[in-house]
């Protein structure tokens, strides 16, 4: 698997993730400086090598409109780690509106969580206090230092020290 790496502001707040062949690009036209590498490996082309660059910064800000995360499926089990927020089952997830729909509870990042269907089924139309169901953890809105840190914890180490994780409820 090719590794990624992770884009910086000039401002040092992430803004994506780029291929490195696009990293050694932005490096070479001085668009973009090498804050950190991945150790043991390196590009190679017919006539140069260069080290493997795993988090670069941009020389000039880049004014990125806040989008936020995406509110889907994957992501919002992606935030709740794969486990029903009510009895840390991993097996046949749904998602469930802690205040029903039919109460006026909206569908956003703050009133969905991972459940799965025995307790969805359970819960019904009620609240998780009304159906004595306990949360693990609250709903909240990752950002995407969130999702970058999780994908930096199982493939990337070296971004860690860049991330700032900011739980936003």
């Amino acid at each position: 698997m090719e590794k990624r790496v992770l884009v910086l502001n000039m401002d040092h707040s992430p803004i994506g993730v780029v291929s490195p062949q696009k990293a050694i690009v932005l490096t070479l036209l001085d668009k973009a400086n090498v804050l950190s590498t991945y150790e043991l490996l390196e590009i190679r082309t017919v006539s140069r090598s260069f080290e493997y660059p795993a988090v670069i910064c941009l020389n000039e800000y880049k004014n990125v409109p806040y989008k936020g995360v995406l509110l889907n499926r994957n992501n919002l089990f992606r935030r709740d780690n794969g486990e029903c927020q009510y009895c840390g089952s991993r097996r046949h997830l749904t998602i469930d509106h802690v205040v029903p729909r039919s109460k006026g509870g909206k569908t956003s990042w703050t009133n969905l969580v991972t459940a799965c269907n025995r307790c969805n089924v359970n819960k019904g139309d009620k609240t998780p206090e009304q159906a004595g169901l306990l949360l693990r953890n609250h709903p909240f809105r990752p950002s995407l230092s969130f999702f970058l840190a999780d994908y930096a914890e199982r493939h990337a180490g070296e971004w860690l020290p860049f991330l700032q994780v900011k739980i936003t409820p």
